[in-house]
């Protein structure tokens, strides 16, 4: 937070370039991938992506997640115990337009109609992986010459990481995502060590109801929903609250998501997750109304909201009096403009080669944000 303005952020993925975007494909295909070729693109990749960060002058940055194949799927590659994949069961609200369906997710890369299983018992097998990326983020930073006021890196909270896997061994969802945790703990703590704040995605605590809860009262989510928190609290118990983010959102999908469920239905069980900060979607057409449900549940106090203001499932970018009014809502709502950070929806890629905005615009609307937030700075200081 500054007392003098609004500072600007994103959520994680951003455009990863063709080249490296073919090497995803194929290791996640498992093919065999030159390792010195693998090292360099990522490298290539992620000083591209620090120096546009840079050049349009955004404030708090990470290294694009360009080594990963999506932010949740990447967990599969770093835990044992993984089997074959299995049939996902369509979204509520994709299962009411499947010839939509049908043509939206048709696009070539990673195969969402599909998740990993896990047969065996769990154990985190990703400390090379995350040190690899971590190390080659911060070499990338010190070789450049960019000033930011931060640094986040993201990771998959327990309840996404158990919702993206099938559990073909442990029977009971609450000692799946007891497990999950358990293991990917040592990754959150990896990250925390190296004193960037630590973004955990969890759109879980609000998609949790997409998939087979049909017409079902929310009574019947909100204890899947408190579990989950349960589950993120208990493994970042050892990191600082405000070195912790979290991420939700109702998926970052072009569809129809008529059958989201109300954030203030969940909000009140979101207030009790032990972090310092918190990125919701205030973009999204489906929810732009409920920044007034931050007037009406406090923000808890020390936290930061970082409100969506730039849609990442359109190709049109806003203009920075759109974007300003939408942070003036909600620091009117929050009552304090200095407890928000500006920040798109969710992110630009976050499943590899499947963006719905294309490179080029998407870092013309980060453009945006930053000349938005600079708006929404002269109205509220």
């Amino acid at each position: 937070m500054t007392e003098d303005r609004i500072l600007t952020t994103h959520i994680g993925s951003l455009p990863r370039a063709p080249d490296l975007l073919e090497l995803l494909k194929r290791r996640q295909e498992g093919e065999d991938v030159d390792e010195d070729q693998w090292h360099e693109t990522v490298v290539e990749a992620t000083e591209h992506t620090i120096q546009k960060q840079a050049d349009i002058g955004l404030d708090i940055v990470n290294n694009g997640e360009q080594p990963r194949v999506s932010f949740n799927w990447y967990v599969a590659n770093r835990l044992t115990g993984i089997g074959d994949e299995r049939d996902a069961p369509l979204w509520d609200d994709l299962a009411d337009f499947p010839g939509y369906a049908d043509d939206a997710f048709s696009a070539e890369g990673i195969d969402l109609t599909k998740q990993p299983s896990v047969v065996g018992p769990v154990e985190y097998d990703g400390e090379a992986a995350a040190r690899e990326e971590i190390d080659t983020f911060y070499d990338c930073l010190a070789e450049s010459e960019a000033d930011f006021e931060g640094t986040f890196i993201t990771a998959a909270s327990p309840g996404v990481a158990a919702a993206t896997l099938v559990d073909d061994h442990y029977g009971s969802h609450e000692e799946f995502l007891s497990v999950v945790g358990d293991a990917l703990k040592q990754e959150y703590e990896l990250i925390a060590e190296t004193g960037a704040t630590l973004q955990l995605d969890a759109p879980d605590l609000l998609t949790t109801g997409h998939r087979g809860f049909g017409d079902r009262p929310i009574e019947k989510l909100k204890p899947v929903v408190r579990m989950h928190v349960d589950a993120l609290n208990e493994a970042t118990e050892s990191i600082p609250d405000e070195q912790i983010r979290v991420h939700t959102c109702w998926g970052s999908y072009e569809g129809p998501h008529h059958r989201d469920k109300p954030l203030e239905a969940v909000l009140p069980i979101l207030y009790d997750m032990n972090i310092g900060g918190l990125s919701i979607e205030e973009a999204n057409p489906r929810h732009q109304h409920e920044y007034r449900v931050f007037r009406e549940h406090p923000l808890p106090e020390d936290w930061t909201l970082i409100p969506g203001v730039v849609d990442v499932k359109t190709n049109v970018v806003e203009h920075p009096e759109v974007i300003a009014d939408r942070l003036e809502r909600v620091a009117d709502a929050v009552e304090d403009p200095s407890r928000i950070v500006a920040a798109p929806d969710c992110g630009f890629d976050t499943q590899a080669g499947l963006a719905m905005v294309h490179p080029d615009i998407a870092w013309k609307k980060l453009d945006a944000l930053v000349e938005g937030a600079a708006v929404a700075t002269e109205r509220l200081f």
